[in-house]
């Protein structure tokens, strides 16, 4: 079933013993980070934080909502993150397994294409977002907005659903891009070119047109997850939305831009971008574990604010791993590896650890069949997507598990001849990527680990990983486990 919005998860999460209620007082400048870092840094990742009493605010903050698998996996309906990988399958259906031209096989695709109109978005008239509506001086000052690290430039809103419209199809997309607040009316709007808003933008700022925006903190998990999944184009992320959930995102229209916001959201911000006006932002303590520098970027003008009678400000942090967005970025990878494997079908299975930050290291196994075959499978990943941004691509053999780094780092180290192996490319990088030569653009680094071919260059004999023989680990279980139990 469902989650009816944010309010119907915590109270799973409390249930279950995964929400924390901090009645303590604490400031939004630096010491929500300090309690949420703590926590998601101790062991399984910490509870959800309910802030009763944010200094400057009436209104009760909640942070590391997703920080854990267990929530992530609550919060996605399924019993672990692995078993996204099996949903998605699911999901995709007659897209992985096409049917053959009989009627009968045609005829079973029926009750999915059914369950795929289910998922189209609701138009409603009111919801409980419409609760409170602040047209008459709609300011920020209200809410707990918090700053996360020392040297940021402001306060940030972090966890944020923006959606736009494209000015020349009229498709929606909603994504999480950080705004920092100048003041009451109006904040940054900080997003990276590859970013669906940033297109939108562009277009508009193309025709000289202002850009309607609305904002929606707090809504149910599945529209929240949908935000930050890095969809094809034009993928209406409310549809996906409703497609992790099994029924509709019931949307609502704001009161003062033509954009409709989901009903059980906690609050919306209503404004628009000017097409000529940017405004230096940052710097920002951000997911690589450093300050993003400071940029200009659009400036959104606030005209509405609406809300629930008793607002949740949700928020999150980001910086040094293990951080709340790396066990989002962790879901995202488990969904989405049936869609990789659509286009690459060698691919048995790819990990992105977490010290890696999402771009930095993919970690990929394969069944080889051919000479340079890791080599064909790394310049695939960096032509798909937001893909093009991966660093570093390890390459190994399917019986390598690329779940455990430490196998990969044992393997790899052991089968890579590094002048023969190592293979750089040029291209986009991510934005935020320091390192590289200029902003957006930089080398990456493919590293075959894989059992090498003659063709490849490696004509001696390659030798067998060190097994013992089935039969005698069994016998001596046996004596081990008699034996353990005998102990003092």
């Amino acid at each position: 079933m469902a989650y009816r919005d944010l309010r119907h998860f915590l109270e799973v999460l409390e249930s279950r013993g995964e929400l924390k209620r901090v009645g303590t007082p604490v400031s939004p400048i630096l010491e929500v980070t300090e309690w949420a870092d703590r926590a998601v840094k101790s062991p399984g990742g910490g509870p959800a934080l309910f802030f009763d009493k944010v200094e400057g605010s009436s209104m009760p903050l909640l942070i590391n909502t997703y920080a854990s698998a267990a929530r992530m996996a609550l919060a996605l309906e399924v019993p672990d993150l692995a078993g996204l990988t099996t949903k998605m399958e699911g999901l995709l259906g007659p897209a992985l397994h096409p049917p053959k031209e009989g009627l009968w096989e045609k005829l079973k695709l029926i009750p999915k294409l059914f369950e795929y109109g289910a998922a189209i978005p609701k138009s409603v008239s009111s919801g409980p977002v419409k609760e409170v509506i602040v047209r008459d001086n709609p300011s920020f000052e209200p809410f707990p907005i918090i700053q996360c690290w020392p040297q940021d430039a402001g306060r940030y809103i972090t966890f944020g659903c923006v959606f736009t419209h494209d000015p020349e199809s009229g498709r929606r997309n909603c994504g999480v891009y950080r705004m920092q607040v100048f003041d009451a009316r109006t904040s940054a709007m900080h997003w990276h070119p590859h970013k669906d808003g940033a297109r939108h933008f562009g277009k508009a700022r193309a025709a000289g047109k202002r850009m309607e925006v609305a904002v929606a903190i707090g809504p149910d998990p599945a529209v929240a997850f949908a935000a930050v999944c890095p969809l094809p184009p034009d993928v209406d992320e409310m549809m996906f939305a409703g497609l992790l959930a099994g029924e509709p995102v019931r949307l609502v229209k704001c009161e003062t831009v033509d954009i409709q916001v989901p009903a059980n959201a906690e609050i919306v911000f209503e404004g628009y971008l000017d097409p000529e006006e940017t405004r230096l932002e940052g710097p920002f303590g951000d997911h690589t574990g450093y300050y993003s520098l400071a940029d200009r970027f659009p400036v959104f003008h606030l005209t509405c604010v609406t809300h629930r009678k008793d607002p949740i400000y949700q928020t999150t942090i980001v910086g040094p791993p293990p951080m709340e967005d790396g066990v989002m970025g962790y879901a995202i990878e488990r969904l989405f590896l049936p869609l990789l494997r659509m286009q690459i079908p060698e691919i048995v299975d790819m990990h992105m650890p977490v010290e890696g930050v999402f771009h930095n290291l993919v970690l990929v196994s394969i069944r080889k069949r051919y000479p340079g075959h890791a080599r064909k499978v790394m310049h695939a990943i960096w032509g798909m997507g937001q893909a093009m941004f991966t660093k570093v691509i390890v390459v190994v053999d399917e019986d390598v598990d690329v779940q455990d780094p430490r196998e990969v780092a044992w393997k790899a180290l052991n089968h890579i001849d590094p002048e023969r192996d190592v293979e750089f490319a040029h291209g986009p990088m991510d934005i935020l990527d320091h390192a590289s030569r200029a902003a957006g653009f930089g080398s990456k680094m493919g590293v075959d680990a894989t059992r090498k071919l003659p063709e490849e260059g490696h004509t001696r004999a390659w030798p067998d990983e060190i097994v013992m023989s089935p039969e005698v680990k069994a016998v001596v279980e046996r004596k081990w486990r008699d034996e353990m139990e005998r102990r003092p």
